[in-house]
């Protein structure tokens, strides 16, 4: 017979099949944050507009990098990003509304991210390995949606939509 406890054994158990839930649930993407408290997002709105921050706005973005990015792939291949740096577009300018700062959208502000990925085959062999610089310098001009799209991640969903778009053999 076990000398643990019932109560430790259960608890164990519980956090084996908690584990063995969240392997089995993570899908063909998956990506991560590499020290996000030093993106450049998080020190500008920390520097000019701490009201103004949204932590959830990375839950949200790699979301939508995860969901986008597994409809490229081929089947059984797996796609790792980590995201080094994240720079939304627009700025929010030490002297424009100082007590009610906004986000000032204009092309000189273009949004940025770096990241790194590693594309594995169905076997789990290395396909693709790198690391991008993604900036769209014509984001104010090639935006889906228009006026109507009132997403405050759009111009960065865009630019993650126009690299996935080169397809896995070309990321």
């Amino acid at each position: 017979m076990s000398k643990l406890p019932f109560r430790s054994t259960f608890a164990l158990a519980l956090a084996l099949t908690a584990f063995a839930a969240a392997a089995a649930a993570a899908g063909p993407v998956t990506v991560r944050y590499d020290d996000p408290e030093n993106f450049t997002e998080t020190k500008e709105v920390k520097a000019f507009a701490p009201s103004r921050a949204d932590p959830g706005y990375l839950d949200r973005l790699k979301d939508y990098i995860e969901k986008q990015a597994a409809k490229v792939l081929q089947p059984g291949q797996k796609l790792d990003i980590v995201v080094t740096d994240v720079d939304r577009a627009g700025s929010y300018l030490p002297s424009v509304g100082a007590l009610n700062p906004v986000r000032v959208v204009k092309d000189v502000y273009p949004p940025r991210m770096t990241l790194h990925f590693r594309l594995l085959d169905s076997q789990g062999q290395l396909v693709r390995e790198g690391e991008r610089k993604l900036t769209d310098l014509g984001f104010m001009y090639d935006n889906p949606g228009g006026s109507a799209n009132t997403d405050p991640l759009r111009y960065e969903k865009h630019m993650i939509d126009r690299w996935l778009a080169k397809g896995p053999a070309n990321l």
